[in-house]
């Protein structure tokens, strides 16, 4: 029997492993680029998608922050951003998403190979440094993306609760539950961050001993739950967001017709 040292001496893809190692890292490859490829297309397509009528903002554009805004959505009533919002809040999504300790692991494998699975070659060889040099240091700034996405996922769940409200008036469509499921699924996702966890609770040793401890640990615990299917949720997220984002828009150019329930 080889040892891991030898295998990994024999360069990219070697390995001992009969199973289909590539498939998850490939598959990974495929779907984020996809969803990259499609959020890049949205995001330079226009200045923001509102289907006034009905309330719907795309999550793309949240919050509208451009001069082309409607003042009843532009956020402080002021347009200060010259481009396209969705510039901006991709920006924070994506620093998010890029440094969340899920999709590290999932694009390090997926993208550079480093390693492509568990006993398989990779082509980097020695001196790994961790995340302690540029550009891998950016890692470390997770948590300060994640502050700014608590702000957008706000701004989100305002405008889902204005989508079953337009016009200070009950009303449900489709478009109403597909924003409330893309933010179930977005929640998912943030509220099972392994930052989000640790500065809730992860970081404390003695609950008793802490201040609000009880409250801490039961927070923690929730945060857990949802930690515990972190990747899941990533995925629907990512997948649904896009799919939220098509639809609304669809609807805001007259494309398709929103089916009303209420």
């Amino acid at each position: 029997m080889e040892s891991s040292a030898a295998v990994h001496e024999r360069g990219l893809g070697k390995t001992l492993r009969r199973d289909r190692w590539w498939v998850p890292p490939l598959s990974v490859a495929l779907g984020l680029s996809l969803c990259g490829a499609y959020a890049t297309w949205a995001v330079l397509q226009g200045n923001y998608y509102f289907a006034e009528q009905f309330h719907y903002l795309s999550p793309f554009y949240s919050p509208c922050i451009t001069a082309s805004c409607p003042e009843d959505i532009r956020l402080f009533g002021i347009g200060w951003w010259p481009l396209s919002p969705a510039i901006l809040m991709m920006g924070v999504i994506l620093g998010f998403r890029g440094t969340c300790y899920y999709y590290r692991k999932a694009y390090y494998r997926a993208y550079f190979m480093d390693p492509p699975a568990c006993a398989v070659g990779e082509p980097w060889g020695e001196g790994y440094k961790g995340e302690t040099v540029f550009p891998m240091i950016i890692q470390n700034l997770h948590r300060y993306f994640l502050y700014a996405s608590v702000v957008v996922w706000l701004f989100l769940t305002y405008d889902t609760v204005m989508a079953f409200f337009p016009h200070g008036q009950f009303g449900m469509g489709l478009g109403s539950l597909v924003l409330l499921v893309n933010l179930f699924l977005l929640s998912g996702y943030l509220f099972g961050c392994h930052s989000l966890r640790h500065i809730i609770g992860g970081n404390v040793d003695c609950y008793s001993c802490a201040f609000g401890g009880k409250a801490r640990h039961g927070a923690w615990k929730r945060a857990s739950w949802f930690n515990k299917r972190h990747m899941g949720f990533a995925w629907f997220s990512l997948v649904f967001v896009c799919l939220t984002d098509l639809y609304i828009r669809l609807v805001s150019m007259g494309t398709i017709t929103d089916f009303r329930l209420f």
